[in-house]
């Protein structure tokens, strides 16, 4: 499973754009020189997160200086407590389906999916329809 974490930038390198155009009709710029220049193509064995999941609570899979990235693997309801934290939270289901509970109701996340859990929620509840896997990212 690859997944890409961004950070804010006011550099944009488009290598294809789908066919998209600005609007006067005309296809946007591409930067494919400037993005090829900017990738680092090497393979890193470092880069590949390693965790040991522990079903039914938050594994830490990546622990940087910047961001914060858990995997719940997961079959009974879970409850969050983010009281601890000044962020917003992400979380992307790589498996299954499950419903998030909170003060204000509920929304749905099934696989493929991403939600974003605004700073001011601190405490929720999740709860899978059967075995769900969700990626948890929040910002330290």
């Amino acid at each position: 499973m690859i997944y890409e974490v961004q950070q804010t930038s006011d550099i944009t390198y488009r290598i294809y754009d789908w066919d998209r155009v600005d609007d006067q009709g005309n296809p946007r710029e591409l930067h494919t020189d400037l993005a090829l220049d900017a990738i680092d193509f090497r393979y890193h064995k470092d880069h590949q997160a390693r965790y040991k999941v522990v079903e039914n609570s938050t594994v830490t899979a990546v622990d940087s200086p910047y961001f914060n990235t858990g995997v719940i693997s997961f079959d009974r309801l879970v409850e969050k407590d983010f009281n601890l934290i000044d962020s917003f939270v992400i979380y992307m289901c790589v498996e299954g389906s499950a419903a998030i509970t909170y003060s204000g109701g509920m929304e749905m996340i099934k696989k493929g999916e991403t939600i974003l859990i605004p700073a001011e929620l601190k405490n929720l509840g999740i709860i899978p329809d059967g075995h769900t896997t969700l990626l948890e990212v929040y910002i330290k």
